[in-house]
């Protein structure tokens, strides 16, 4: 059986054990009054009454319909879901020696990934006694953080962890892109003619 936190998060109807709450909400007269007195009126209404804001002084209650007041609660939970923002690392490893066609190859992913909106987490992992080049290593990431310049910003710089040395590196905040102008060439071939 599942259990739901909700019904259990907020106090309603006879659960409220204080002596005065304040009522606020549609459709009702807002103001302090007698817990009793709050009480007749949901009922009276055909409602209950649900305390919204325990800690205030004192405690702030609404008259609804719980059951409905849930689902909303819910519903707002599931958008907030939707819309958060996930973040994405994707991970591209050297070796301390990397020739320059494997860095050219893996510069070109990390550019796509930084234009998709993913962070790039590179890092140079040393084998055995490959960590005598760590200088080498911290230059290659410095060097790539360096031709990643336009598409992103360094995040964390070269850390020697272990055996790996990585550097962080996040997309550049997208503004509106507008649309790029004409090239130059194109407009330079009709003033010649």
């Amino acid at each position: 059986m599942k259990i739901d936190r909700h019904k259990e998060q907020y106090r309603l109807n006879e659960r409220i054990n204080v002596p005065e709450v304040r009522i606020v909400g549609d459709n009702v007269t807002q103001g302090v009054y007698p817990t009793h007195k709050a009480l007749q009126m949901a009922e009276d209404m055909g409602r209950d009454l649900v305390e919204i804001s325990p800690n205030a002084k004192p405690p702030v209650c609404r008259i609804i319909d719980y059951q409905k007041f849930l689902y909303q609660q819910k519903r707002r939970l599931k958008e907030q879901k939707a819309n958060a923002v996930r973040i994405v690392v994707k991970e591209i490893r050297f070796g301390p020696q990397t020739d320059d066609h494997d860095y050219n190859f893996k510069l070109r992913h990390a550019k796509g990934f930084l234009e998709e909106g993913a962070k790039v987490k590179a890092y140079v992992f040393f084998k055995g006694r490959s960590i005598l080049f760590k200088e080498q290593g911290e230059v290659l990431l410095l060097r790539f953080a360096n031709d990643l310049e336009e598409q992103g910003k360094v995040e964390q710089m070269p850390v020697l962890e272990g055996k790996r040395m990585t550097i962080m590196i996040a997309p550049l905040a997208r503004k509106n892109a507008a649309p790029k102008p004409p090239a130059d060439n194109a407009e330079g071939k009709n003033e010649d003619e």
